[in-house]
């Protein structure tokens, strides 16, 4: 035991750079400088109870916060403060966009952060350089002050700010929604962020305009692939292309297993890429509910592979086609594959170049649909006879409650058609409220607050027409030659009283409209005119 004591002895006194004298000798060995004890951490503040703090106490605390670091107090900051309510500890949301925070800001901030937790934590073009970002994220992960975090338009944040976010990411216990868009994920970020994604908490995640093409899109789905927890991927604007790019997220269709809703919108995926996707949702048979593919450099070629698919995803609610070269052909070819579909409730296909005749089939797969909700066709060459053939399919069907239209359709000629519209869209009108009441929907309006109060008939219900952002395209439009003859002047003011019966009787004649089998039950109605059929004619869209 002596030996033993002396030995002890023997090892503390010696100079720790030296050999050892003999095997099973023991030493000390110091850490080095940066595990060294260097301070007292404050302990974290719990979620406080209601009556435990007020807003003015975390005002005072902030204003003090701000003197002594020598910097001036945010207006906003003590507006929100000002006008804020605290429930259960926490706030709804702390909104700093467009504020510049140097470092000096983001330590004041802290004194915030200890005492109140927020819902939204707005940190959008905030000028954020790489220390005071490092700071700041690491007091909302220290404090777990936030449910959904706004990093976007911070391009400056350094490699030090993507660790702090990544150690967010990762160790939040609380963090369910990230954006992180316009910021630039280079190769050692794009690293970073996705090891953080493996363990994370994170439902939703914006990376829009993050230029991912390439190797970070390769990285960030090696460990999507691997992921449980994230629920929607918005990806939009990031030039993914049709070959790589859309091979990966083939893949992250095919092997992840939680995804519910993609985001590709706005980038360079084109029909071959198109086929790839397709391929990894051919595996994602009880999942996906949302697909959004809008303004892809998408055409009806690309609808062959889609139209394969659609049938056998048993939950995709929300498809967006938007602003792709589709033309009446694709959606001709996505008619059987929209009918088949079992949970399809909204479809988007705005400003794709279709025209009445294209109407004409979505009015077929329309009055088949059980399901169908929400359409949206606007920008497009969308005359009177796709109004009708609009109209005369929500005869048969009792769940669209929403289309979305031009506030003013495709122009016509004379007096007789422009009145045919406005009591079409005054009918389309009333039917989509009926089904929105028929369905239970206790406040129509209230639900669809982007739907228009159509012009034509004050006390006419809502039909939704959204402000057109793109002029419409105009492949495939059939004007009416100019050597017509002209209109009888008796036909420049037609009788009030005519029917809707008389107008779909000569529509649903006519060559563009007749072979469609939604007009079949019509046909065999009533159509005896109040006027000769042959003057009705007269007024129809020409071939």
């Amino acid at each position: 035991m002596a030996d033993s004591e002396n030995s002890q002895t023997d090892t503390l006194s010696a100079p720790a750079h030296l050999p050892k004298k003999r095997r099973g000798c023991k030493h000390v060995s110091f850490p080095p400088d940066e595990d060294m004890v260097s301070g007292i951490e404050e302990l974290r503040t719990p979620s406080k109870l209601v009556d435990s703090i007020t807003l003015m106490e975390v005002m005072s605390a902030y204003k003090q916060s701000c003197v002594k670091y020598h910097v001036e107090p945010i207006s906003k900051v003590l507006q929100q403060l000002q006008e804020g309510a605290i429930v259960q500890g926490r706030c709804a949301q702390l909104d700093l966009q467009g504020e510049r925070l140097d470092n000096h800001s983001c330590e004041t901030l802290e004194d915030i952060l200890k005492l109140l937790q927020f819902d939204f934590i707005n940190l959008r073009e905030t000028e954020l350089e790489e220390n005071g970002a490092a700071s700041l994220l690491d007091m909302i992960l220290y404090y777990e002050s936030a449910k959904h975090l706004d990093i976007s338009f911070n391009a400056n944040i350094g490699i030090s700010g993507w660790q702090a976010l990544s150690h967010l990411i990762q160790q939040s216990r609380y963090l369910e929604r990230l954006d992180a868009s316009d910021m630039p994920l280079l190769e050692r970020p794009a690293r970073l962020l996705s090891g953080s994604l493996l363990t994370s908490r994170l439902s939703v995640l914006h990376l829009d305009n993050s230029s991912l093409s390439g190797t970070p899109l390769f990285t960030l789905v090696g460990i999507l692939k691997m992921n449980t927890t994230l629920r929607e991927l918005y990806l939009a604007n990031n030039k993914l292309n049709s070959f790589q790019d859309s091979m990966q997220l083939g893949d992250l269709l095919k092997f992840n297993q939680s995804l519910k809703c993609l985001d590709i919108s706005n980038n360079l995926i084109t029909d071959s890429g198109l086929e790839e996707i397709c391929d990894g949702l051919k595996a994602q048979r009880s999942r996906l509910q949302q697909l959004m593919l809008r303004s892809n450099h998408l055409t009806n070629h690309g609808m062959v592979h889609l139209a394969g698919v659609l049938p056998s995803i048993k939950t995709l609610e929300i498809l967006n086609l938007g602003n792709n070269n589709l033309e009446n052909q694709g959606v001709q070819i996505l008619k059987e594959a929209l009918i088949s579909s079992p949970s399809l409730l909204q479809l988007g296909l705005g400003h794709t170049g279709i025209t009445c005749e294209g109407v004409v089939v979505l009015a077929e797969f329309i009055a088949e649909s059980r399901h169908i909700q929400q359409l949206d066709i606007c920008e497009n060459l969308i005359g009177t006879g796709g109004l009708l053939a609009l109209s005369h399919a929500l005869k048969f069907n009792r769940t669209l409650v929403k289309v979305e239209l031009d506030k003013n359709p495709k122009e016509e000629e004379d007096d007789f058609l422009i009145e045919t519209q406005k009591n079409l869209l005054c009918k389309i009108s009333e039917r989509l409220k009926n089904n929105a009441t028929t369905n239970g929907t206790k406040s129509w309006q209230q639900n669809h607050p982007a739907c228009y109060i159509s012009d034509i008939n004050p006390a006419a219900p809502e039909l939704s027409y959204p402000p057109s952002l793109v002029s419409p395209a105009s492949p495939g439009s059939s004007d009416q030659s100019s050597d017509e003859s002209p209109t009888p002047p008796e036909l420049m003011h037609p009788p009030s009283h005519i029917s809707e019966v008389n107008i779909e009787a000569a529509y649903l004649s006519h060559p563009s409209i007749h072979n469609s089998p939604a007009s079949t039950e019509l046909r065999h109605s009533d159509t005896s005119s109040m006027w000769p059929t042959h003057i009705i004619q007269a007024h129809l869209p020409q071939n």
